[in-house]
């Protein structure tokens, strides 16, 4: 905007003004930006779950090998004096030597017990080595595939060789007897786990490495060569699953220290609490608990597994500290391995964590294979020593005194830090090491409640969040509480599972093997739960019964259909939309759900959900009906007819103004064309023969449509078509690859009906199209053979068709694909094409096999008999044959039915319930129409399977899945439209500043009043003749429509933005264009002239227009205007009437949509709800030109082709709301306008150039003015009360209100003075006084007020 510089920045910009346009524009509702519009429709990608414990394992045999030869001590250590003797807390010195290795040896036993009671123990004391051999070797076999646990104690013989030995001892106790670690290996097997208590045990640890290395290279010589010697032998076990626990480096000796017990390694690891509080009292800080002493701790009351007790809850704070240290420090998948594989290796490894704590302060290191990170300086051992500090501090008191026990407030403060992470924390962090600790928190009541509220906060983070709470081991707990019976728990159960499930649906086999699946159905038929919770209760179950047989085995004995139906009507969207889907799953494929859901005339209830007001919604109705038809068992008579009254009703929906409703319906139409598929095989037969002998009645003149090229598309201009504007349609129609461009739609432009005979079933214009199987690309129903078929059965007589009704269900549902195939949005047509091709190609190759040999043109893999069988294999060989191009060599064998004369004029597609039954009975149920006679009915009986599977499987749109998403994501966060932070917040703001500011100098321009408005600032040619202009509300982008493109400029820079291919057929052309959410993010609505709108985003800018959504906006265009190239000498001679096309007004204060054109109605669409509210007659007999509405007074006028100007009050009935005709004009209307201002009057102008105001409240004219004659465009400036004209001879009036006419313009700036060519459109700024004029000459100019106002 070439604005002054000082009104730009002028004071005069009174904030009080701009706030409150800015308020408005916050109110406004924004039109097409749900979810739907935004995101694909498919689900989220599957995360790899590893949480699952794939090899669960037990450990089943413990050999215990105690080497202590009491009161002898081995040569190579000199001990110190006095020096560590206590061996499993006894001393070895305070009994003779075979009753002290005795008892030492039983309270190991006990000690392991504790931790794995179920366990097979022998103990092995003071062994030689063919003692070690037997034990192993027993155990091994005992043990199968389980795993072993080899504890070795070697304090009473030399510390281990370098080269891999360890020390027992002969029969006579008179030498030490080295035992090789190999031989160990061999006699114990895999999977074990080694537990070496003696000095320098790392060497143990190298050793075996070095042998289990060996061993893989053994192993894999015998693999690779055969007749090796070492192949020969019985081949030595592979150590890849064992796991060593040892209790110092390889250069270390074990403590001595007095205070400690001899065996410290072992005591860590067996008796984790009692050693803990031994050390933890010889700090220096113990000092801090006054009273407490060695003694004292043995006294401590309670028992390890009763967590009420003192030595109990101490216990179990430290599995939850060591736990979560684990969980924090090691890698996921060594976690899972070590800490969630085997009960007694987690308890090994955890307690192994504080023998790494302890024995480091005495300057030894525990090692272990797999090795562990350092785990002793982390930050939980801190709360270790306070919660033992706490519960020591009371011991004086408890024990002399007998006062209660204090319990730890650990839990309770951990489970604050997780809060604290929770509402504090940014997105991208560190998991909460508090992870673990919530998971031991859920075995206790007291704070269970806190916890799962927590818990579930913590998975509605999002799927990683859910990843991460099952990969501590979150799952097994909370299946058991499904058991409890409290009623408080159940909204934070159904929460949680909801996550679970939305992230991990594998888990629906846990749930019902363990009856969990009641749960959620006590909690669905619970009317007293909120409505949200019984959405995520159902949405469990729909994820139960998803396509698990015994998930729908259980739910269906649970009432699961009757519940479902009950709550149909329920006033929570989400929770009816969820219901329809868990209904269609539970009887998809499973015939038992679907009679029972006959017996309740389910699929009566679900009829009220397909005109629900959320497309969701209507979307699961339609899923769910879909399934309930499409069970593939034995049909009766009653079956069918219910499969027929729900085909007719889903019918209803051809038009829905959502498309991902009309996607949904072809996939339920598709499931009754694969259950009837013969029958629909005769109609396709029918529709392909009707449509290769009969020409379209052409609208107005006889020629094809394809011939009404525009006039002015002269061949002298190439047609440009930008490199993007094509990426954008070729993603729009991947699928639908129609001669790999849709610009090539060559419906015959020169020559007759002969040129383009689809009877060649090949794509009509590529020379040699392959015929398709299916999956091929080129189908064997192009996109214009079934547009043409489309069109062909709304005009033609398809009755003559021999003992076929007219009106069979099976030729509605085609006529309905048919439609469906044309659909404005590309993933929806794609879709029906799939179907009709589908059967179009089964028909062809049934209906004459021998023909199709004959012609000579099959490739060399075709079989000799062509049953689908055959087909199937050409499929496969990716080589189908090839029809010659020239004789329709499919088709033209089919004898013609006899024509039966019949009216000829048919509205096109009412398909109706009323008055006809469906006509089942004219199709026998049997497949005798393709019949080929006995010596093949065994093959073709066996056939339909594999067919069926092709449509089904390729059939689906995610919508399920999609709409499982929303319970992975989080759902409690603020959306970022909220946040007053985001980005996406920030940016909107901006926009609204910028509109206010271009309102308020706008206003400040046209106030000053515009005296002259012919100063060219901007000229450019257009590709294509401008045939609609639309100045985009705020910024400085106008979008320019010719017939089937939009060209987007920056009128300011003069340059251009984009130009792409709207992907409206042929024949068709866009007639109007609006913004919608100018004030936002902009979307931009086309229009074309067959009824259909399409709505873009992502134009003019960096990246590729997408089309958000289309539909068919008018369903009935009257074809007697159709079509018809709205030539300039329309103009002239009106007689000649080239339609209105289609005329659309937006009101974005409502989100209602008005649409007409060439038909006999104003139709209102909710863009909110995605359908049709209403339907207003416009009582005359000629196309409605203009419309224009006022949100606020509920008024629409429109003026019509016959000169009359109609208002409508939209709150009144269709048969009283037309509240005002006027007849003032004598021809047809080129503009009726009404002004929005609560008293605002209604402007309108004919083609005479006669302009007149009216009152609505008056029956006539106030005022009225005459300007140029031969008028073809016109446009009024809402703000600066002007209004432009243009005319075919070639020039531009603009007038002001009283009619003075301020600027001619009739020759362009610059270029030699060139003459204007004829105006084919112009339109003002919504508020800026410029004006923009395309021209019959493609160039595109735009005129402002003189330089100085601006």
């Amino acid at each position: 905007m070439k604005m002054d510089s000082d009104l730009l920045h002028s004071p005069a910009v009174g904030l009080a003004e701009e706030e409150e346009a800015d308020m408005n524009d916050w109110k406004l509702p924004l039109a097409f930006m749900k979810k739907r519009h935004s995101e694909k429709i498919e689900g989220s990608k599957a995360l790899a779950q590893s949480w699952r414990m794939k090899d669960r394992m037990k450990t089943v045999s413990v050999a215990l090998v105690l080497c202590l030869n009491v009161g002898v001590d081995p040569p190579d250590v000199v001990k110190t004096s006095p020096c560590a003797r206590l061996e499993c807390w006894i001393d070895p010195l305070s009994m003779s030597p075979q009753k002290a290795l005795e008892t030492i040896g039983a309270n190991l036993q006990k000690q392991y017990e504790n931790w794995q009671p179920r366990a097979r123990y022998k103990q092995s004391l003071d062994p030689t080595v063919d003692e070690v051999k037997k034990l192993c070797t027993s155990l091994r076999r005992n043990a199968k595939e389980e795993r072993v646990l080899f504890h070795y104690n070697g304090h009473g013989v030399p510390r281990p060789t370098v080269n891999g030995e360890i020390w027992v001892f002969n029969k006579n106790y008179t030498q030490y007897i080295p035992l090789s670690i190999y031989d160990l290996q061999t006699w114990m097997g895999s999977p074990s786990i080694f537990v070496y208590d003696c000095s320098n045990a790392g060497i143990i640890v190298k050793s075996f490495k070095q042998f289990a290395l060996q061993r893989e290279q053994e192993l894999e010589v015998a693999a690779i060569n055969p007749s090796h010697p070492l192949a020969q032998m019985p081949l030595p076990p592979s150590m890849k699953n064992c796991i060593q626990l040892a209790a110092c480096e390889a250069s270390e000796l074990l403590p001595m220290n007095p205070d400690l017990p001899a065996d410290l390694f072992t005591s860590c690891l067996t008796t984790p609490i009692k050693i803990a509080l031994r050390w933890f009292c010889m700090q220096k800080s113990a000092k801090l608990v006054p009273g407490v002493t060695l003694d004292l701790i043995e006294k401590i009351p309670g028992r390890l597994n009763d967590r009420r007790t003192p030595l109990g809850e101490l216990n179990w704070i430290f599995t939850a500290i060591t736990d979560t240290i684990a969980w924090n420090v090691l890698p996921r998948d060594l976690f899972q391995k070590l800490f969630r594989q085997d009960l007694l290796v987690a308890s090994l490894f955890r307690n192994f964590l504080l023998a790494e704590r302890i024995m480091r302060s005495y300057n030894c290191t525990p090692v272990s294979s797999p090795r562990l990170p350092p785990t002793y300086m982390h930050a939980m051992w801190q709360a270790w020593d306070l919660a033992v500090d706490i519960c020591l501090s009371q011991l004086p008191t408890i024990i002399e005194e007998g006062t209660a026990f204090r319990h730890s407030p650990f839990f309770a403060e951990q489970l604050t830090a997780f809060q604290v992470w929770l509402t504090m924390g940014v997105e991208n962090r560190n998991p909460p090491e508090q992870l673990p600790i919530v998971l031991q928190v859920l075995l206790s009541q007291v704070h269970r409640l806190r916890a799962l509220d927590l818990l579930g906060r913590f998975l509605d983070l999002g799927p990683w969040a859910v990843s991460l709470a099952l990969s501590v081991g979150i799952f097994p707990y909370v299946l058991k509480l499904l058991q409890s019976s409290a009623r408080e728990l159940r909204p934070l159960l159904v929460f949680i599972w909801a996550k679970i499930l939305a992230v991990d649906s594998s888990c629906q086999a846990d749930l019902v093997k363990d009856n969990g699946h009641k749960y959620f159905l006590s909690v669905l038929a619970d009317s007293y739960m909120p409505a949200e919770h019984r959405t995520m209760a159902v949405f469990i179950l729909a994820v139960i019964v998803n396509s698990y047989n015994t998930g729908q085995e259980a739910c269906l004995q649970g009432n699961l259909i009757a519940n479902c139906l009950e709550q149909l009507s329920d006033p929570h969207p989400l929770l009816r939309q969820w219901v329809a889907i868990c209904l269609g799953r539970i009887w998809q494929n499973f015939d038992p759900a679907r009679w029972c859901g006959v017996r309740d005339s389910a699929h009566e209830k679900l009829y009220t959900l397909l005109s629900d007001p959320i497309p969701e919604v209507r979307c699961a109705a339609v899923f769910a009906l879909g399934t309930f038809v499409g069970n593939s068992a034995e049909r009766t008579d009653h079956s069918t007819t219910i499969d027929h009254n729900v085909a007719m009703m889903l019918a209803q929906l051809i038009n829905d103004g959502s498309p991902v409703v009309r996607k949904e319906l072809v996939v339920a139409l598709s499931h009754l064309v694969v259950q009837y598929e013969s029958n629909f095989c005769t109609v396709a037969l029918q529709f392909i023969e009707e449509e290769k002998n009969y020409t379209v009645p052409s609208p107005a003149n006889t020629a094809e449509p394809g011939n009404l090229t525009p006039v002015r598309d002269s061949p002298a201009i190439p047609r440009l078509r930008s490199v993007n504007s094509y990426t954008n349609i070729r993603a729009a129609t991947t699928a639908r690859n129609l001669n790999k461009s849709l610009q090539n739609l060559n419906l015959n432009e020169e020559g007759g009906p002969a040129a383009f005979s689809p009877g060649n079933l090949s794509t009509s214009s590529s020379a040699s199209s392959t015929l398709g199987s299916p999956d091929n690309d080129e189908y064997i129903l192009s996109f214009e053979t079934i547009d043409k078929m489309r069109r062909v059965s709304s005009y033609s007589s398809l009755n003559s068709l021999i003992g076929v009704s007219f009106n069979s269900v099976y030729t509605q549902i085609w006529r309905v694909l048919l439609h469906l195939a044309a659909d404005p949005f590309p993933e929806v047509s794609d879709l029906a094409m799939k179907v009709l091709n589908s059967i179009a190609y089964k028909a062809t190759m049934n209906a004459r096999p021998q023909r199709i040999l004959d012609s000579g043109s099959l490739t060399q893999s075709a079989p000799a008999s062509p049953t689908s069988k055959g087909t199937h294999i050409h499929q496969a060989s990716g080589s189908p044959p090839m029809p010659s191009t020239s004789s329709s060599s499919l088709t033209n064998e089919v004898p013609k039915p006899p024509a039966r004369d019949q009216p000829a004029t048919r509205p096109p597609y009412t398909p109706t319930l009323g008055g006809q039954a469906p006509h089942s009975h004219q199709f026998p149920r049997t497949r005798k129409m393709f019949d080929k006679g006995p010596e093949q009915a065994a093959e073709d009986g066996d056939e339909p399977g594999g067919h069926r599977n092709y449509i089904s499987a390729a059939l689906q749109t995610g919508l399920c899945d999609w709409s499982a998403k929303y319970f992975a994501q989080p759902v409690m966060k603020i959306p970022e439209e909220h946040d007053l932070e985001s980005q996406v917040r920030m940016e909107r703001q901006w926009r609204f500043l910028r509109n206010a500011r271009v309102r308020k100098q706008s206003r400040i321009i046209t106030q000053r009043g515009v005296s002259r408005l012919d100063d060219q600032i901007f000229i450019n040619r257009n590709p294509g003749v401008p045939s609609v202009v639309k100045f985009h509300p705020f910024n400085t982008c106008i979008a320019v429509a010719d017939k089937d493109s939009i060209c987007f400029w920056d009128w300011e820079k003069g340059e251009r933005l984009d130009y792409f291919y709207n992907g409206n057929p042929r024949y068709t052309r866009i007639t109007a264009m609006e913004y919608l959410n100018g004030h936002d993010c902009s979307l931009l609505l086309t229009a074309t002239d067959d009824g259909a709108l399409r709505i873009w985003k992502n134009f003019a800018d960096q990246k590729n227009p997408e089309m958000v959504t289309a539909w068919q906006g008018l369903s009935d265009m009257l074809p007697t205007t159709r079509g018809l190239a709205r030539r300039v000498s329309i103009y002239l001679d009106r007689s000649k009437q080239g339609g209105a096309g289609m005329v659309v007004d937006w009101e974005q204060e409502t989100g209602l949509l008005m649409t007409s054109g060439d038909v006999r109605v104003i139709r209102i669409w909710d863009t909110d709800r995605e359908m049709k509210v209403q339907d207003i007659p416009t009582g005359a007999d000629s196309c409605v030109t203009s419309l224009s509405c006022d949100s606020k007074r509920s008024l629409i006028v429109a003026g019509l082709g016959d000169g009359s100007v109609r208002v409508f009050d939209r709150r009144m009935g269709p048969n009283e709301c037309r509240v005002m005709t006027y007849r003032e004009h004598g021809a047809w209307v080129v503009k009726a306008h009404i002004q929005k201002e609560t008293d605002g009057q209604i402007i309108s102008v004919s083609v005479n150039g006669d302009v007149r105001f009216f009152e609505p409240r008056t029956p006539d004219s106030i005022n009225m003015l005459q300007t140029v004659k031969g008028l073809t465009a016109l446009d009024i400036h809402p703000q600066a009360n002007l209004f432009a004209c243009g005319s075919m001879n070639q020039f531009i009036a603009v007038y002001n209100a009283n009619g003075d006419v301020i600027s001619n313009i009739k020759y362009y700036d610059g270029f030699m003075g060139q003459r204007i060519g004829a105006i084919s459109c112009l339109a003002f700024h919504p508020n800026w006084p410029h004006l923009a004029v395309g021209s019959n000459d493609y160039y595109m100019s735009i005129y402002s007020a003189e330089k100085r106002l601006r």
